[in-house]
Order: structure tokens, then sequence, then C-alpha cells
């Protein structure tokens, strides 16, 4: 996989770059009446939608962590809330997560946020030899080894998609 160049620079890719982990940054056109930011890449980049992962922000007992599942379906709340050991969690509010990582809705990524939150990153992702997460905004997309993700995000990594 290919460094990244220097018009794709991001907080993501930075940290992508001082940790000396192989990524791929791909770049592309984002439309914005796309229903969703993630399957929107999927097709964009030719790639299957179960090796695009979304980063959502969630709310559990009045602490903020991140959940990493497939484009192809979502995340599951109750899931989520057991592997952070609660009860219970429900989808930050947008403006926070914005807030809290730097990032814009669509362009979130789980690495370079301004304030990173406890990650859990669905078992799925383990099953593929890269998987591509939002690139630090809309239209761009790294690719890396899942291991790297858990390990550079520090996460936890559980069932947490649904259907």
């Amino acid at each position: 996989m290919a460094k990244k160049q220097a018009s794709t620079g991001t907080p993501a890719t930075a940290v992508l770059a001082a940790a000396g982990v192989p990524f791929t940054v791909h770049p592309y056109t984002h439309d914005p009446a796309a229903e969703s930011y993630g399957l929107e890449a999927a097709e964009v980049l030719g790639v299957d939608p179960s090796r695009v992962f979304k980063t959502l922000m969630v709310d559990i007992e009045g602490k903020l962590a991140v959940g990493i599942v497939p484009v192809s379906g979502t995340l599951d709340l109750k899931a989520i809330a057991a592997a952070m050991g609660s009860k219970k969690a429900a989808m930050a509010d947008p403006k926070t997560a914005e807030r809290r990582t730097g990032y814009v809705l669509g362009g979130i990524s789980p690495l370079g946020q301004r304030q990173p939150s406890p990650t859990v990153v669905d078992e799925s992702a383990l099953g593929f030899p890269t998987v591509l997460v939002s690139g630090g905004r809309r239209g761009l997309d790294i690719e890396l080894a899942p291991a790297d993700l858990v390990r550079l995000t520090q996460a936890r990594v559980a069932p947490i998609a649904g259907a």
C-alpha cells in the first residue's frame, strides 16, 4: 500500500504516517445528495460494503464512545453498551460528535480524533485483509489492515453490528 499524498493529508493520515502503518488513500467525489456516506463510498470505490466501515459516536450512560461497523448494516446499541460494560447506549448528538472528534458528519474518522473516545470495532473487520474507514473528510476513505485500526484506536473487538 502507498503512503499518503500531500493533497490528502488529514489528522487521520498524519496518525497513520507517524505510526509507520501502511495504508492507501482513496479519494472520491462526494455527492451531497447521497443518502448514506458509507454506501456512497463503497459504490463509488467499487468495494464490497461489508469491507467499508462507518464511525459512529454513542453516548453510554453520559460517556462518549465510538462504534465502528460495516456500512452495510447498523450499530447494535445494546451490543456496544454490553461491550463497554453497560446496559444501554444511544446515538450521540451529531454536533457533540463533531466537536469531540474535530471532523464533520460523513467524514468522522476513527483515527486522529481531537479527543479520542473508547472504541469498539465490529468483529467482522478481522475477517478481511484490509478495511476502509473515513479518512477525515467527506470523499476520502483510508484502507488499512484491521489489526492496525484496532491497535491505533486502542479498540475492543466485539460483535456490535446489527442487520
